[in-house]
């Protein structure tokens, strides 16, 4: 039962997309597991790139079928519109699964979102304003839309009714917006159910039946370690568990058939939207970060905030999730630093403090605590193994390895599909 966990190690962006797209042509299954399309990957293919957003990476590998699974939050519009977009270059997306299970994005859910962020105002959470969070707000109070609603008006239409009770009462009352009709979003929603048919199904049955037959299944997560619900830098994460964890609920896996978790490390760190970030940069190194990393949201299109590496946030996520093995990315980003700082513990009220507190008080005030490693010059994007990188970025490596807890198995030296040196097979 060779079934592997991939997932961000930090605050989301690590490259899960190039990650993944690596192992895709290895692997018969790719499922998503959690949150929606507030998560972003960039897959590079030769001379292509590919944004996608609710689609799993493996959508680009022949050969592989992709999964949306349960846990997943799904807009049918964004869903449709990336389907047409990679038909249009070319891309095979018949062999998409989808979960009947999966809880709907309704277009009430984005008006939430929005109202809400806004008026939390300096408070803000910094969501994306896709309907994320109220959707599974809704899902846990047991007024959700699933994909197989659509499939039934009557239930359709007595599912939104419920929903729309309250929050048309909150729309009109708190925020001074207009009501939401309800005969108008169920007739958008059921405008859907023709066009999402052939992609449903019951994807619990399929991805156990193909555990329990020998295939390879690649549970993909977006965002990061840092943004999970329960274990992230609360209140400032997602709606989901990206979690190995959620690898189990979102997709109706058992954890005993989880082989192998691996664990996406970005050679520094960055970080989309509010919250506390101890290693951010504010001067040029940040600066040239962003623009040497590329470094803007492939969701959001926001400059992601970004700073040195952190081994604190790489040895809880190794803890919380279990890592077997790292993948180390954008390595590359890193030539041209004379010395490049390591934050290896940190400073709370005059205390040194190596493990991450878990007191989001203590987290706020924390100072990173920098050990420097010598930096190189030369050109690494064509390394094929890791002894064609220079003595110091080899150096580096090895230290982040040691102060993170799990080897690192693969290293990003470039952003296209071939551009990874693999030190250990995943597979």
């Amino acid at each position: 039962m060779p079934a592997l966990v991939l997932l961000g190690a930090q605050w989301g962006d690590e490259g899960k997309g190039k990650a993944t797209d690596l192992l895709g042509g290895s692997v018969d299954y790719v499922v998503r597991y959690q949150g929606g399309n507030n998560a972003g990957h960039t897959v590079v293919v030769g001379d292509q790139k590919y944004a996608l957003h609710l689609l799993p990476s493996g959508i680009l590998s022949p050969g592989c079928t992709p999964v949306i699974g349960n846990g997943v939050v799904v807009d049918p519009s964004v869903l449709l519109s990336e389907l047409s977009g990679l038909n249009e270059r070319g891309v095979d997306t018949s062999k998409l699964l989808l979960s009947g299970n999966a809880h709907i994005i309704t277009p009430y859910n984005v008006t939430v979102d929005k109202v809400t962020e806004r008026f939390l105002g300096k408070r803000k959470i910094g969501t994306t304003g896709r309907g994320i969070g109220p959707t599974y707000a809704d899902k846990i109070n047991r007024v959700g839309i699933r994909v197989q609603d659509l499939y039934d008006e009557s239930i359709l239409t007595q599912k939104v009714e419920a929903a729309l009770d309250a929050k048309n009462q909150m729309l009109t009352k708190l925020y001074n917006r207009r009501a939401i009709a309800v005969e108008q979003v169920v007739g958008e929603l059921l405008g859907y159910a023709d066009k999402l048919a052939p992609y449903v199904t019951d994807t619990v049955l399929v991805l156990n039946e193909a555990l329990d037959q020998d295939k390879v299944v690649l549970f993909e997560g977006g965002q990061g370690t840092l943004l999970d619900i329960d274990h992230g830098t609360y209140p400032f994460v997602t709606s989901s568990n990206p979690t190995a964890g959620g690898a189990c609920t979102g997709a109706g896996v058992g954890p005993t058939k989880i082989s192998r978790v691996i664990g996406i490390l970005k050679a520094y760190t960055t970080r989309v939207g509010a919250g506390p970030f101890p290693t951010e940069l504010f001067d040029e190194d940040g600066e040239a970060l962003r623009r040497i990393g590329g470094e803007r949201g492939v969701t959001t299109g926001r400059d992601r905030r970004c700073g040195w590496f952190d081994a604190v946030i790489a040895r809880y996520a190794t803890r919380v999730n279990g890592l077997t093995d790292f993948f180390l990315t954008k390595l590359d980003v890193l030539t041209g630093w004379e010395q490049i700082p390591v934050c290896v513990a940190y400073e709370i009220d005059g205390r040194r403090v190596e493990e991450l507190p878990y007191s989001q008080t203590d987290f706020h005030h924390a100072k990173p605590v920098y050990e420097m490693l010598p930096g190189w010059s030369e050109d690494i994007t064509g390394a094929k193994s890791f002894s064609d990188l220079p003595k110091n970025a080899q150096a580096y490596v090895k230290a982040l390895e040691e102060m993170s807890g799990a080897p690192i198995s693969a290293i990003g030296v470039g952003p296209g599909r071939d551009e990874t040196i693999e030190i250990n097979s995943f597979l």
